[in-house]
Formats: structure tokens, sequence, C-alpha cells
């Protein structure tokens, strides 16, 4: 997709694969009924159909690199390469993550904050490359800012959450033996301040320290919400926790809530997984929500 501007900032999406899924493996309980709504707004013939068993969730993995008054941040880092994972679907992966970054304008010595909305597997895996057996950060040049609520659960290594742990121990214990890493708190202010830079917003429930990241530069507000809403299907069944929440009610509670913020104030969101532009607004529909995608 081609950038997009708002104001001062410049919005760039770095691709870094698909990764398909049935949909009910990942939200039990989504009816034909609300496959039927979905398919009033979402056209994905590979993916979705009126029969919820058959269906799929592609789940589009990317990044978002923001450049703002001569900074530029990267939110979210994907899955990585070379990392060995419980799921064989994102393990030793091979992409060409870092080549889409630098056709879209930016080498990895070019990244100067690197934020993640939380620390899950998908989310924090490009933080780190492999060099010679070792894991070193690989955005060289930046400082990585990481949720305390997040770290300080994923410390303690559950046993519960060995996906998500595999991850912590090869893609931010190294960034912080490095001296990369910064432990801040989930209302942190990354650049500048709140209406005018880059800040971050408590969004717990799928992760303990889950959060969304807001950005605004004299243009129109950006909301980057991360794994709060995974897939379109979400915004008709805001209601249904998904396969990897900690915490499926508060989760399925901040959803609605983000949902109504997004619609009511006219955001331009940032989704983490959303296909095709993945960029757009949500839209009340009767008691649910429905999604406008930005032309690409």
């Amino acid at each position: 997709m081609q950038p997009i501007q708002l104001g001062r900032m410049r919005i760039h999406k770095v691709h870094e694969m698909d990764s398909p899924v049935p949909l009910l493996g990942q939200l039990p309980g989504v009816t034909g009924a609300d496959m039927k709504r979905l398919l009033t707004w979402y056209d994905q013939p590979d993916e979705v159909n009126a029969d919820p068993e058959t269906s799929l969730m592609t789940f589009s993995v990317h990044s978002w690199v923001i450049e703002i008054d001569g900074r530029t941040v990267l939110i979210d880092t994907c899955d990585g390469n070379d990392k060995h994972r419980l799921i064989p679907e994102v393990s030793n992966l091979n992409t060409d993550y870092l080549g889409n970054l630098r056709r879209a304008g930016f080498e990895p010595g070019d990244i100067d904050l690197v934020m993640c909305t939380h620390l899950h597997f998908d989310h924090v895996g490009w933080n780190t490359r492999l060099e010679n057996g070792k894991w070193v950060p690989t955005f060289e040049n930046a400082r990585y800012l990481f949720g305390k609520r997040d770290y300080e659960y994923f410390k303690t290594q559950p046993e519960s959450e060995i996906v998500h742990l595999e991850a912590f121990l090869d893609s931010i214990v190294p960034i912080m033996e490095a001296g990369k890493g910064e432990l801040v708190d989930e209302d942190h202010v990354a650049l500048g301040e709140i209406a005018d830079g880059v800040w971050m917003e408590p969004a717990f429930g799928h992760s303990p320290g889950c959060c969304t990241i807001s950005a605004q530069a004299g243009g129109a507000p950006a909301l980057f919400w991360g794994d709060v809403i995974h897939h379109p299907v979400q915004l008709i069944r805001h209601d249904l926790p998904f396969a990897f929440d900690t915490d499926g009610v508060m989760a399925s509670k901040t959803r609605k809530r983000t949902m109504e913020r997004a619609a009511d104030d006219d955001l331009l969101c940032f989704p983490a997984h959303f296909r095709r532009t993945s960029a757009g607004r949500v839209l009340r529909d009767g008691d649910a929500f429905k999604y406008e995608w930005l032309p690409g």
C-alpha cells in the first residue's frame, strides 16, 4: 500500500506474511448468521464464507512505520526469521521482511524507536536477528520500549504461555541484555505529548499488559490497536474470547470499548492483522460494528 500522510506524520506498512488458520479454532462460537452478516461488508472468498466450519481467519502479519518530526518509529515486529516455535507454521521462518522494510524506504539502522503493543511472539520476533549463533538487536540504533506488565508476567515464565515464552527468551531478553530496552508504563508518552506525538494507552485483556498506540501530528489521529481486534468478524462478535486472550472477559470489554471510541471519534485505525490495506475506519452497525478499508 502507499504511505499515508496525516499532518506531519507519514505511515508505512511493512508486510511479513499471511497466516491462515481455521476460524473456529481461534474464535469458537461464531455462527452462520454472524458469517452472513460479515459477508455483507467483507468479501474475501479465499478466506470466509457463510459456513464458520469451513471459513478461515487469515492474518496479515505486518509492522507499521511512522515518520514523525524527524524520528522513525516501528510498531510491532512480527514473527522473525530462524526462530524455533511450537507452532509449526511460524517456526524457523525465512521471510523477506527486511527486504520489504527496505522497499518501504528504510534500513534497519534508520529505526529510532521500536514499540510493541504487547509481547506475544508475532509482535516481537524481528526485535532480534541471528548473527553467528547469537540473538542480536535487528535495529541497532533503536531504543526499544516494552510494557512493564507484560515484561514482568513473562519474566515469571508461566507454563501456560510457552509459545510466547519462547519469543520472550529470544526476542526480548537479548534486547535488555544489550542495554537497548526500556520498561515503561502502559500509558507512556514515547514522543512529544498526547495529541501531538506518539503515546501508549492501556488495553488489557489479550495479554496482561496489552496496549494500543496512538499518534497525531497536526492532522487526523491514528490508532494502532495491536491485537485488541484480530479479525473483522470480531467487530460483529466482540463478546467472544479469542484463543490467545489471557483474560477473555476483559479482552472482550476492551475490544468493544476500543471499537466504540474508534467509531465515535472517527479514528483512522491501523490493525495489526487485517488484510488488504489494513488501514481504515470502524463504523457502527446496529448492535455491532463494521469496517471500511482505505483504498489501496
